[in-house]
């Protein structure tokens, strides 16, 4: 009954990373990518974001309720898992160690941006627009802090997609599975350029 459940519990993992975490990272970098035509266009993009009817609830529902599933029981996974040495490659288990830390380190990245821009506004800031971004980031630490939870998320999210395709029993060939490397590959990298073009546009 109990590996029953973990079974379970790590198929819901896998789906609320893609859906909606992944979605939501996609929407948020997209969002974030309207800085590349000026300051204008990125507040009203945001705007936008933020008059959605239900803000709240698609936020604390849809948003941070499965992320933090997803965040919490990765770390649970992070540090008892082990690698597939039997069924996957070496270049597989790299991904798969990859995935782990970058999960921990997204845990930190994530609370720290939600800490620079939607707490501030709550306890007073005016609006997390454009020029909030362009004040995090005009420190070069920080600037590069950013550049590595991008590339951290669209790494994790892309090999995460990888790994729910097997998961989910999509992928089962070798062929299928090398198909699906290579779009995830080119997910990752699409997602990666949107993701630095948009942190560019602000300094």
């Amino acid at each position: 009954m109990a590996k029953n459940n973990e079974f379970l519990w790590r198929r819901l993992h896998s789906l609320l990373g893609i859906i909606p975490v992944g979605l939501f990272l996609t929407q948020h970098l997209i969002v974030n990518h309207f800085a590349t035509r000026g300051e204008q266009a990125f507040n009203d993009a945001a705007h936008f974001m933020e008059s959605l009817p239900f803000r709240y609830a698609l936020e604390i529902f849809v948003i941070f309720l499965p992320l933090m599933f997803h965040a919490f029981y990765g770390i649970y996974i992070a540090f008892t898992a082990k690698n597939n040495t039997n069924r996957f490659s070496t270049f597989r288990n790299w991904l798969f160690v990859a995935q782990r830390i970058t999960g921990i380190f997204l845990v930190v990245f994530i609370a720290w941006h939600v800490y620079e821009t939607r707490w501030q506004v709550a306890i007073g800031a005016d609006t997390a627009d454009f020029n909030m971004m362009a004040d995090i980031l005009a420190n070069p630490w920080m600037f590069g802090f950013y550049v590595a939870g991008v590339v951290a998320a669209t790494f994790h999210f892309a090999n995460g997609i990888w790994s729910f395709l097997v998961s989910w029993g999509i992928t089962q060939s070798a062929a299928s599975q090398r198909l699906a490397t290579y779009a995830t590959l080119g997910i990752f990298v699409a997602l990666t350029v949107v993701g630095i073009r948009a942190l560019l546009a602000f300094v």
